[in-house]
């Protein structure tokens, strides 16, 4: 019995040290993404239309993407439902092409009905190879459009990558 409460302990406190580890690192993601978030309306004020008409979205602060002909890119993120929090995301992709170089970016990704957000959601999304983000500057979010029920953008922060590689994304949510 002395054994059992013993490792029963030792699990409890491997457990909570787990969770406290994973919420430090989601705060640091969350923060991340809000000022991320300034970040792109700053540099577009048309996405201010898409944070307020889209049913979710999902901000990537942080991605880091590189390679020299095989190359590939990861990022976490938070996602957004009706303006509020309900859980975390996960970016990968790997890629065959033409490329060579680094760089970080932050992505963003609208979700133009529930249905596509669900499926987001459910692990039932992927970005096929000939899905791309629109490279943001200044005023080009006013005429962009959703295509299958998304619009992806993207603002480059550091490095440079010249690119021109087929590949898709996937992607893993956690809910709250």
């Amino acid at each position: 019995m002395r054994t059992f409460k013993s490792f029963l302990l030792l699990n409890t406190l491997l457990l909570a040290f787990t969770i406290s580890a994973q919420s430090k690192k989601d705060r640091k993601i969350m923060s991340d993404a809000k000022e991320a978030k300034k970040t792109l309306l700053k540099a577009d004020s048309g996405l201010q239309s898409f944070f307020d008409s889209s049913a979710g979205y999902v901000i990537f602060p942080n991605v880091g993407k590189g390679g020299f002909i095989i190359g590939g890119a990861s990022g976490n993120g938070v996602v957004y439902e009706g303006g509020e929090t309900v859980g975390m995301a996960g970016l990968k992709k790997l890629n065959v092409g033409l490329q060579a170089g680094g760089q970080a970016i932050i992505e963003v990704i609208f979700f133009e009905t529930q249905t596509d957000l669900d499926r987001f959601k459910e692990g039932k999304f992927a970005f096929a190879a000939e899905t791309s983000a629109v490279a943001l500057k200044s005023g080009i979010a006013f005429n962009a459009k959703y295509k299958d029920g998304v619009a992806v953008f993207a603002l480059p922060k550091a490095g440079l990558m010249a690119d021109a590689s087929v590949g898709g994304q996937k992607f893993s949510y956690n809910s709250f």
